[in-house]
């Protein structure tokens, strides 16, 4: 982990015309959710992707058929003027990939089930005389088909989906980040003996908390064997709308923040065309952090950057604190809130208000500010005030830049909580610095990080606050948070974007959790018109996580943790899943969403919604 932004360094790799790597910007990408059989159809898409401002464009090639089209379609649009670099993705037909090698800029091919038969989840035993003979096969199923990328000038991403490892990786290492490292590692060895490099990496997952564990993971095993490739990040099966960009927010920045990404791609269920400003939003916000001012301090005393555990603090007044669950603020008015969604606390300026009901309140009296006239020091005075206070809980809120020493007379307190603000356009980082000193320091009280952003912007709102908070919650520094809008219209928004928030980073569940791949040519249905009739059906299901997915290349995969899946079988054929079992297989499409609420019903998780 790193406290002042730099990019990691990679080597440069050619695609196209636009090249990729630390030398050059951070790339954005979408790909296509056109049959690649629909030549015409594609090259529009491809066409309104670029005009987005895409920097590559994936398509995908399920047989030799749609690899060779995904040339004619370069052609075409080339002859329009477009130079934007094509990527054919490849699953479980080397034959494709050998074809796209040929016709297109980079190929994308998956350790998973490149090799590998599509995965069944069944346990199987291997010697280690065996597993070796597996590896050989990998060697040389990879020799010829490097060879040809080589003689064509084509670049190839090896592209690990946590829910496509293998069969093979899943019966020596579990499904586990360590398994996903060591499935792209074992092709990546490959690439590395043959001297080919020009090569990119994607290591992706549906749980922001895997893909980002699984992200330092990798770049740690690469600098164990001197490799710098560049990074693809996305989180996969994101969703849509404000779900869908703040997990990607969450997932992406907590990963750019630190130096890491190369390209990146925000998985939307929605037109592709649409990823690209979340995309391009959540790349210049980081990336503008580049030359700030120094951020002073480093990591404390035993803490894994890799797979960080949640500081420890105490637990105040029964509320928030210790191993409870990260709390939120809001600084509106009670009835600014039309909607079922509130905030643990609210802050009221004026103090409590008569009709303040069941709600929570933060007072001025009980608020403290710790660096009055600007200054990031606070007296002992003030302190004594703070101490002297009767109310339950106490708030003192300081810069992330103050003195960890002026907090030495809270040591051991049970009352008070700090609300931590930034004092550096790296928000997150000196948030972090801050709270490091604190635990090295022996100070526990527990921390709410308040940001505050200018925002009226939706999207703009949505990727500040994700990547910014979500950086801190994913690190572990989850005791609560304060996201402070005071320009943006709709107060309904900025406490779900907070619940969102925490939701996306794993800590708090306080809605449906829809887990909703964007779609590509493989898809054997309406995405999008699905998505949306699936949320009208169980979005009152709190308590529940549903995958809804388009074919089956990650779908029982990705959505193993989810508790209903709804997975594209066949044409106009949706199967069902409870957890990781098929139930019911090829459901005509119009049956699927009552069979689903029946199959919810007879497994008891049903409830009805309110009127």
């Amino acid at each position: 982990m790193i406290m002042n932004y730099k990019r990691r360094t990679t080597i440069s790799v050619a695609i196209g015309d636009t090249p990729l790597g630390s030398d050059y910007p951070i790339r954005v990408q979408s790909m296509t959710n056109t049959s690649t059989n629909d030549i015409e159809a594609s090259v529009a898409q491809c066409r309104r992707i670029a005009d987005a401002g895409a920097d590559y464009v994936r398509l995908t090639a399920q047989g030799v058929r749609e690899a060779d089209n995904i040339g004619e379609i370069r052609s075409r649009l080339r002859a329009e003027g477009y130079m934007v670099p094509l990527v054919a993705d490849i699953h479980f037909n080397p034959k494709a990939a050998f074809e796209a090698a040929q016709k297109t800029d980079k190929v994308r091919i998956n350790p998973g089930n490149f090799v590998d038969a599509a995965r069944t989840f069944k346990k199987l035993t291997y010697t280690d005389e065996e597993y070796r003979q597996e590896l050989q096969r990998i060697h040389d199923a990879l020799v010829p088909f490097i060879a040809l990328c080589r003689e064509h000038h084509t670049a190839v991403r090896l592209g690990v989906n946590h829910g496509s490892l293998s069969d093979r990786i899943m019966s020596r290492y579990g499904d586990t980040p360590a398994g996903m490292v060591e499935s792209v590692m074992e092709f990546l060895r490959v690439f590395v003996a043959e001297n080919f490099l020009n090569v990119v990496i994607s290591i992706k997952a549906s749980n922001t908390v895997v893909m980002v564990e699984t992200v330092r993971r990798l770049v740690r095993a690469m600098d164990a064997e001197d490799m710098h490739f560049p990074l693809h990040l996305g989180v996969t099966e994101a969703g849509d709308g404000e779900d869908g960009r703040i997990k990607s927010a969450v997932g992406i920045g907590t990963l750019l923040a630190e130096g890491l990404g190369d390209t990146i791609r925000v998985s939307l269920s929605e037109e592709p065309e649409a990823e690209i400003p979340v995309a391009r939003k959540l790349v210049d916000y980081i990336t503008s952090r580049a030359g700030h001012k120094p951020i002073e301090g480093g990591i404390s005393k035993g803490y894994d950057p890799v797979c960080p555990q949640r500081r420890v603090t105490n637990e105040v007044a029964g509320v928030m604190g210790g191993r409870m669950k990260p709390i939120v603020i809001a600084d509106l008015a009670p009835k600014a809130l039309k909607g079922k969604m509130r905030p643990d606390f609210f802050f009221a300026a004026d103090g409590c208000p008569d009709d303040c009901g069941n709600d929570r309140f933060i007072v001025p009296q009980a608020l403290y500010k710790g660096y009055a006239n600007e200054s990031p020091l606070f007296t002992l005075a003030e302190i004594e005030a703070l101490q002297a206070c009767k109310a339950p809980l106490k708030w003192l809120v300081v810069s992330d830049d103050v003195a960890i020493e002026k907090l030495e007379p809270l040591r051991g307190d049970t009352a008070t909580v700090l609300i931590v603000e930034p004092a550096n356009v790296n928000v997150p980082a000196g948030e972090q610095a801050f709270l490091h000193a604190l635990t090295d320091a022996g100070i526990t009280l527990p921390a709410v990080i308040k940001n505050t952003y200018s925002d009226t912007d939706d999207e703009w709102l949505q990727v500040k606050a994700g990547a910014d908070f979500g950086t801190l919650l994913l690190n572990g520094f989850s005791d609560g948070i304060w996201l402070s809008a005071p320009r943006f219209a709709d107060a309904d928004r900025v406490v779900r974007y907070e619940l969102g928030i925490l939701q996306a980073s794993r800590l708090r569940m306080s809605k449906t959790e829809f887990i909703s791949c964007p779609g590509c040519g493989r898809t054997l249905y309406d995405l999008q018109t699905t998505v949306k009739r699936v949320k009208e059906a169980t979005s009152h299901l709190s308590h529940l996580k549903i995958g809804i997915m388009g074919c089956i290349v990650n779908g029982p995969g990705e959505m193993a943790d989810a508790d209903y899946g709804y997975v594209g079988a066949a044409a106009g054929k949706i199967s069902l899943y409870k957890n990781k079992e098929c139930v019911e297989r090829n459901i005509p499409e119009a049956e699927a969403i009552p069979r689903l609420i029946a199959l919810i019903k007879a497994n008891g998780d049903w409830i009805e919604p309110e009127a």
